[in-house]
């Protein structure tokens, strides 16, 4: 790492302090190469302190001064977090416990803030004379960071400087900020409301929460939508719990400002208490949801309250976003991220054979799990295609052919012999005793023959086998293999291509999905996820990335 001299084992560290020391429009031009160095030296939590014009020479130890909340210090912020999204291993918190709002009363600085995860490292760009080598300075900054928040023992500091000038210099920067920066204070609120779905909290969130902490004096209410306000969600079935974005939200939100209060409620509504709490003042909204803002303020007004200031951010740009990504930084791509890639550790069942490995593949009706499987079969795995295992099963003269015919009628036998599978699934689909009866023959019988079909696999040298099985879960096949992999699509989407497909009605098909585990029960037991909605290619580069990672796996174990 050039310019920095660092022991090998203290080279990364979980968790760091960044005091940014250079004056707002410098530090403005800056960003992205200090950025740069911070991200190769901490791999998790990078929170930053704001204080421009901060010296670490001369005998006097530095003390914290407070910051005014002017629309510099938020458009500084802003583009902090937008050019530190490029580096996605890093949880960034810009810590506003110095940054003092109009409204407020100054509280006593010198008090040291604990923070939810404590830095190991403190890094700064002040700018020394010997190359960053300057171990007064070091101490200096080393006392700094301890007296003002609660550090790791055996604080390590790094000073970047000239590191993050490297293939930068301020010759090659323009002359001003993209954006037009001014120093005009911002207004204050008592009380301030913001709302949103909070799901793994990205840094467009922390603009909207850092705005909102400015701007509020003494409490802020969060709504975090739950329930019906998911369903129109992309990828709903991955976005995290509701008690899981709660506490991610509010270690957040007490790390950057802790001095407010945090009312944090659920919204099974768009509204929520924004239309009745006769305290609010203010709410925060983006581009996308000033509609909402201006809705939120038409309902005050019809019971009888004061209209709320409208204070609107601009959205932060993904600079990165991929083929069906939003352009802004956005949830839904972080869940879009995740398909194909490993969601949760697989357990280890002894019980099981090591070779070869199987993945459980399952999904409701339509949801396309079958073209995964056969792509994963094209990438070498051995195919075994439940469903055609269970037609084989009741075709005369097959393992439960005598006892189906028994249990549901002649009438339910075509003139060759064979089963009329449409009469059949008329008499079950709907009709829990009746299906529970068929599951009851058939689902002892395929499991049978897939345990066959394995041994097959393992004498034919195959290292990894994919059971493609509708009913997996259901059947409680969930042990037989080593991961399950879940193919999702909005049902709707499901209805249609079921129609298309088998030619049945709207009412059937809903019927044949109502009949099946959901999306949502099967992402819950799943180890990897996919979604089949967009293009093939889309898909096939899902179960592409999916099969690299658990080759991976599997050379590791």
């Amino acid at each position: 790492m050039p310019g920095l001299e660092l022991p090998s084992s203290m080279s990364v560290f979980r968790s760091g302090l960044l005091v940014l020391t250079s004056p707002l429009s410098a530090l403005s031009m800056r960003l992205v190469p200090i950025l740069a160095s911070a991200a190769r030296l901490v791999q998790d939590t990078l929170y930053v302190h704001l204080q421009p014009g901060l010296s670490l020479t001369g005998s006097t130890q530095p003390r914290s001064t407070y910051v005014p909340a002017t629309s510099e210090v938020y458009t500084l912020i802003s583009k902090l977090y937008t050019d530190a999204d490029i580096h996605r291993h890093l949880d960034v918190r810009v810590l506003l416990t110095n940054i003092l709002n109009q409204g407020s009363a100054p509280p006593t600085l010198g008090s040291v803030q604990n923070l939810s995860q404590p830095p190991e490292v403190v890094l700064t760009d002040f700018e020394t004379g010997d190359g960053g080598q300057s171990n007064p300075v070091k101490q200096r900054l080393e006392r700094y960071a301890t007296s003002c928040y609660s550090c790791r023992p055996n604080l390590i500091s790094v000073l970047l400087y000239p590191e993050y000038e490297l293939g930068v210099s301020d010759g090659e920067l323009p002359l001003h900020p993209e954006t037009n920066i001014t120093e005009e204070p911002l207004q204050s609120y008592s009380d301030v409301v913001v709302g949103g779905t909070f799901d793994r909290l990205h840094n467009g969130h922390r603009i909207l929460l850092s705005a909102s902490c400015m701007l509020a004096e003494n409490r802020l209410l969060v709504g975090v939508s739950d329930k019906d306000l998911l369903e129109s969600k992309m990828l709903k079935e991955l976005i995290l719990p509701f008690e899981q974005r709660v506490a991610q939200l509010t270690e957040f939100l007490v790390d950057i400002k802790p001095s407010l209060r945090y009312d944090i409620i659920p919204l099974f509504d768009p509204f929520g208490p924004s239309i009745t709490d006769v305290d609010l003042k203010c709410i925060v909204v983006s581009e996308e949801t000033l509609k909402g803002g201006v809705a939120v303020n038409r309902r005050r007004m019809e019971n009888g309250l004061a209209e709320l200031a409208l204070h609107k951010i601009s959205l932060a740009r993904d600079s990165l976003h991929a083929m069906n990504e939003e352009e802004k930084i956005s949830s839904s791509s972080l869940r879009h991220r995740l398909l194909g890639t490993l969601l949760r550790s697989p357990r280890k069942d002894l019980s099981l054979p090591s070779y070869p490995y199987i993945i459980g593949l399952t999904g409701i009706s339509g949801s396309g799990k079958s073209s995964i499987g056969q792509h994963l079969a094209h990438l070498g795995a051995f195919y075994l295609d439940m469903d055609a295992l269970g037609h084989n099963i009741y075709l005369p003269g097959g393992l439960v052919y005598d006892q189906v015919v028994e249990a549901f009628g002649a009438d339910i036998v075509n003139e060759d012999g064979t089963i009329n599978r449409q009469a059949l699934g008329a008499k079950v689909f709907g009709d829990e005793e009746q299906l529970k009866r068929l599951t009851d023959i058939m689902w002892p019988a395929m499991a049978q023959v897939a345990r066959e079909k394995v041994e097959e696999a393992a004498a034919q040298g195959k290292a990894v086998c994919v059971l493609d099985a509708a009913v997996l879960l259901e059947a409680g096949w969930g042990d037989m293999v080593h991961e399950i992999w879940t193919a999702v699509v909005p049902e709707e989407e499901a209805i249609k291509r079921i129609i298309a497909r088998d030619g049945l009605s709207e009412e059937a098909a809903r019927k044949r999905l109502q009949s099946q585990m959901s999306n949502s029960q099967r992402v819950k037991q799943s180890h990897v996820v996919f979604c089949t909605i967009w293009d093939p290619v889309v898909t096939y580069e899902q179960a592409e990335k999916a099969w690299a990672l658990l080759q991976k796996r599997l050379k590791e174990d």
